[in-house]
């Protein structure tokens, strides 16, 4: 009886560690494949990262704060990885609008575009919070 108990708790735990490893795997492989160079001889990150660096000057302390209230629903472990996306992408738009400040028109279209369909719910439940009117971005939310 003992034996089978320990016998089934290393199964239980042979499964659970794989798991864990695929999960991690997964992660990992598709932070490789974001630092792979594209055409232009830069990644989808070194992108990100000079959208950042060129824009940080822009992002006044209020709308920085907007952007911190808006990853809130994230996970904290996934938080800082999405906060990044969302500045890159709103620093994308600033650059090709040749904006004088991040404004809370950007904020909100980067941050619809920069990330997937699923977490446009969490969205709108901020912006509702905010009582911010989100229906001009419909066309993005679809």
């Amino acid at each position: 009886m003992p034996s089978d108990m320990f016998m089934w708790f290393i199964v239980f735990w042979s499964v659970l560690i794989t798991g864990f490893l695929f999960i991690g795997g997964y992660f990992m492989f598709r932070k490789f494949l974001k630092s792979m160079p594209k055409e232009d001889g830069k990644s989808t990150l070194d992108w990100q990262d000079y959208y950042i660096d060129k824009t940080i000057h822009l992002w006044p302390q209020d709308k920085k704060d907007l952007l911190e209230e808006l990853v809130s629903p994230v996970p904290e472990i996934f938080r800082d990885t999405a906060r990044e996306k969302i500045a890159g992408k709103v620093g994308e738009l600033a650059l090709k609008e040749k904006a004088q400040e991040i404004d809370e028109d950007l904020l909100i279209r980067g941050y619809i575009i920069a990330t997937p369909k699923r977490d446009h719910k969490f969205l709108r439940k901020k912006l509702i919070e905010k009582n911010i009117d989100f229906s001009t971005y419909e066309h993005l939310f679809n």
